[in-house]
């Protein structure tokens, strides 16, 4: 039997907020809001089910802009009409007692649902691009960009309206923000360029530097800024941006907003174990423990990707300071409570169709989702099977 002792010995994240576990649930797209981006009562009953599984929850992708939607029928933080189904989200995930955290998110180029919507993306610089059909990423403009800056203030100042505790400004997996820092994705060569570090990092800056201002003059209580990244990004031999890179990076947005967190994230099998592939002092160590050890005591690090098990949460805690898991929340919502009271052996990663009801797991769901749980393998392949067979649940829903 594993000590779970450090899983369960309270945290802190400043300002009086005060976490009795290292658990956080992790930002999860239910794809079950409305076409218009509007929160549903699937997505309400969705998150009050879980709401006493974490006392550190995040929302799935709530887009700032219609262009940078993510996955359809995800939920919209982009116009004044979304805050009331968002006032309703804050008040289900915060029943028990837990935080609620509104991810902000603009996908840029890796927008699917634009991509399917309009026949075309927007990114940093201009490309044709084959999958998954041929289409074309335009280049957004400098006055596009300071737009999406706005956007991002604006939805913080709707996140704050609606109640939620605080917002995660993501930049992981190809998000926009991502993009323009990756030598891969940015071949500009005006001020937001890849041309040297301080352009290429200029967008995460700005839109940082705005979340925290609206934070400053706008909440009236403790609300945190939250920020989710990847570490490094490479493609063979080739290197998008370096570990050394994001830790100066990470470093010069704490000496401009006081960050609550650092959430490590990227694609892939069992996350939290990655290793460092680009070349350097790095190489071959522990992406989690070269960031941690970096950065300990500096911010809270929160480790995510594949944690479904008391064993994996505690290989991942020697490397930071919270555990962020979603998957094993879609399946078993006491998958904590089972492991504080030693009953690993009663979480239940495999269901059945007739488990949904008592899930609030919505009839139509997780249609983007499935291919990533595939790639992630952190549920079984029965239960990704039995969400893949939702898909036709939205045709009937539209008939």
């Amino acid at each position: 039997m594993v000590d779970i002792s450090r899983l369960f010995t309270p945290f802190s994240m400043g300002d009086g907020i005060e976490l009795d576990n290292r658990f956080v649930l992790s930002p999860m797209v239910t794809n079950s809001s409305s076409k218009e981006g509007y929160v549903s009562q699937d997505d309400l009953a969705y998150a009050k089910r879980r709401a006493a599984a974490a006392p550190l929850q995040i929302t799935g992708a709530a887009y700032v802009n219609p262009y940078g939607q993510l996955f359809e029928f995800g939920f919209s933080v982009s116009k004044d009409e979304d805050i009331a189904g968002l006032r309703q989200l804050a008040q289900a995930m915060k029943a028990e007692g837990a935080i609620a955290i509104l991810q902000l998110t603009h996908a840029g180029r890796f927008s699917s649902h634009t991509l399917a919507r309009e026949g075309f993306v927007y990114g940093p610089s201009p490309m044709h691009l084959q999958s998954p059909i041929p289409h074309d990423v335009k280049a957004l403009t400098v006055e596009q960009i300071k737009a999406i800056v706005e956007d991002y203030r604006q939805a913080t100042r709707r996140a704050i309206e609606a109640g939620f505790d605080g917002v995660e400004v993501s930049s992981a997996q190809r998000l926009l923000i991502q993009t323009f820092f990756s030598t891969f994705s940015n071949q500009r060569t005006d001020d937001y360029g890849a041309q040297d570090f301080s352009s290429r990092a200029r967008l995460t800056f700005e839109v940082l530097e705005a979340v925290h201002g609206v934070i400053v003059s706008e909440a009236r209580r403790p609300f945190l800024l939250g920020f989710r990244a990847t570490p490094e990004e490479t493609r063979g031999h080739q290197i998008g941006y370096s570990i050394d890179e994001f830790l100066q990076l990470v470093k010069e947005v704490m000496d401009r907003v006081p960050l609550a967190y650092l959430a490590i994230a990227s694609w892939g099998h069992d996350v939290f174990r990655n290793r460092v592939r680009s070349t350097g002092r790095y190489q071959g160590q522990l992406v989690n423990q070269v960031i941690y050890q970096q950065l300990k005591g500096q911010i809270p690090i929160m480790a995510t990707g594949g944690i479904n098990s008391p064993e994996k949460a505690i290989e991942a805690l020697a490397h930071a300071d919270l555990v962020g898991a979603s998957t094993p929340f879609i399946v078993d919502p006491e998958f904590v409570q089972k492991i504080r009271e030693n009953r690993a052996q009663d979480i239940h990663l495999k269901i059945k169709a007739a488990d949904l009801p008592s899930l609030a797991i919505p009839q139509a769901s997780f249609k983007d989702i499935v291919p990533l749980m595939d790639y992630g393998e952190s549920l079984p392949a029965d239960s990704r099977s039995l969400f893949r067979e939702l898909a036709i649940n939205y045709e009937k829903e539209e008939a």
